[in-house]
């Protein structure tokens, strides 16, 4: 058996770590030994390995996983785990560690859990690049790391987020159903001020329009344009009370209506006055100051 030199290199992040949303700790590399094994034991912050090269198994509270080039896997915070080394061929890894308040919200959405903390990425990962990315950061101590480092995690969850889609594509049935119509109405919700089409959303979730048109309205009784012209003349309603300085054209325009006059139409549509008509009703008139008021210069 050909013996392996074993190597080791860490830094860890120069701003540190009190308190706060999202906190990346430490980064390394290693080329572990035939015999290098870690535990059983617990951490207390999420620790996620690269395997760059070679094999090494992982257990969990829940299951053991036996894992090669390309794989991820990802230790939660306290809960007992051990991993090492193949005795023939041990894995060279990357790792990274993070904490904070919003992580275990971060992990979740990518789809990572205590009972699946294991992702197959390839051998043509950018993750092992963004590691690297992150340890030469906190090596040079920049005064940009900790930003930088944040950005990195967030590339490495979407990797993982990716990953883990295409081992467990969208369910079929009700639930994936929801779930399209889930990501319909949050693209909807985001996009409101801008002057999208349905035909756009359409292209950018992947879906035929007539089936989306079928899957929403039946989920919410209205189609996806009426959903969406409720929602920006609901907007409306919202400036209109709350930002009497802007004119009638420019919060048609901030809810992506750029034509007043359809704006105007579609709001007495909904609401059977005109955009006018309801400013002035929940407003009142404007008040003229009492001749008799101090003035507000010294």
């Amino acid at each position: 058996m050909q013996k392996i030199q074993e190597t080791y290199s860490a830094a860890a992040n120069p701003d540190i770590y009190e308190s706060g949303d999202l906190h990346v700790l430490f980064a390394g590399e290693s080329q572990t030994r035939a015999d290098h094994r870690l535990g059983p034991k617990v951490y207390d912050y999420f620790l996620l390995h690269f395997v760059e090269s070679g094999k090494g198994n992982f257990r969990t509270e829940f299951a053991a996983f036996g894992l090669s080039k390309g794989d991820c896997f990802l230790i939660h915070p306290e809960q007992l785990v051990s991993y090492g080394s193949d005795l023939s061929e041990p894995w060279r890894y990357r790792w990274i560690a993070f904490t904070g308040a919003k992580a275990a919200e971060l992990v979740r959405r990518a789809g990572l859990t205590p009972e699946l903390p294991v992702f197959r990425h390839g051998a043509d990962s950018k993750i092992p690049g963004i590691l690297q990315n992150v340890l030469q950061a906190f090596q040079a101590k920049k005064p940009s790391s900790h930003l930088l480092s944040l950005g990195l995690l967030h590339l490495l969850m979407a990797e993982a987020q990716e990953a883990l889609a295409k081992e467990s594509p969208l369910p079929s049935g009700e639930s994936g159903v929801q779930r399209i119509v889930k990501q319909m109405i949050h693209y909807m919700t985001s996009q409101y001020a801008h002057p999208v089409s349905i035909e756009q959303m359409c292209s950018s979730l992947g879906y035929n329009r007539a089936y989306l048109s079928r899957i929403f309205k039946k989920a919410t009784g209205l189609t996806p344009v009426t959903y969406l012209l409720k929602l920006r003349i609901d907007k409306s309603r919202q400036l209109l009370r709350e930002r009497p300085e802007l004119s009638i054209e420019q919060i048609a325009a901030s809810v992506g209506l750029t034509d007043p006059l359809y704006f105007s139409r579609q709001f007495r549509r909904f609401h059977h006055e005109s955009p006018s008509e309801y400013r002035k009703a929940v407003t009142g008139p404007v008040q003229a100051e009492p001749k008799n008021a101090p003035s507000s210069h010294p």
